[in-house]
């Protein structure tokens, strides 16, 4: 599938100065306000895992549910999320890790896969690449293969992608954003 590097990229809204100063914060809300736009991002994501024996779409909360939760639709395949700590309602197990602006707790219910599952991981966003590591940390840990990562945006001055193909983590991203 074909896409024009500028197609989403022109769609994604830059907010200035927030959540703090100096920040340019990206939202992906106005692709998924648009049928056609959504219809090609979620497209694109389908066209790249359809032939890869995924068993299992694990998205982080909260905006790789919305992507995640499509695409384990688009695949026939189940949906888990990844929920920030105190979310969920069964037993979990849970992995700590370092924002931008500070420090957070993941958690996973503790049957979200099964040894050997085969789970593609989802967010809309790699800053630091602290939120998708402990996601791959979590669904290791229960003895999933994490085939990718994959989100929407990369802020490679950041360090999360570096940091996370570094881990070994294969990783896709749609949209490269320089600074902030």
């Amino acid at each position: 599938m074909l896409l024009d590097p500028n197609y989403l990229r022109d769609r994604i809204r830059t907010v200035p100065d927030w959540p703090q100063p100096g920040v340019d914060f990206r939202d992906i809300t106005p692709l998924l306000q648009d049928p056609k736009t959504l219809r090609v991002l979620i497209e694109h994501f389908v066209f790249r895992y359809m032939d890869q024996d995924i068993d299992v779409v694990a998205g982080l909360d909260a905006r790789g549910f919305i992507i995640g939760a499509i695409l384990a639709h688009e695949l026939n395949v189940g949906f888990v999320p990844i929920r920030k700590k105190g979310k969920l309602p069964y037993t979990t197990i849970s992995e700590e890790y370092e924002l931008e602006y500070g420090s957070a707790t993941v958690e996973l219910h503790s049957d979200a896969c099964r040894a050997g599952d085969r789970v593609v991981l989802v967010d809309d966003l790699i800053a630091t690449g602290g939120t998708m590591m402990a996601g791959k940390k979590l669904l290791e840990r229960l003895g999933a293969t994490v085939v990718e990562g994959c989100a929407i945006v990369d802020l490679p001055e950041l360090g999360g992608s570096k940091l996370l193909r570094e881990s070994g983590l294969n990783l896709f991203t749609l949209v490269d954003f320089a600074g902030h």
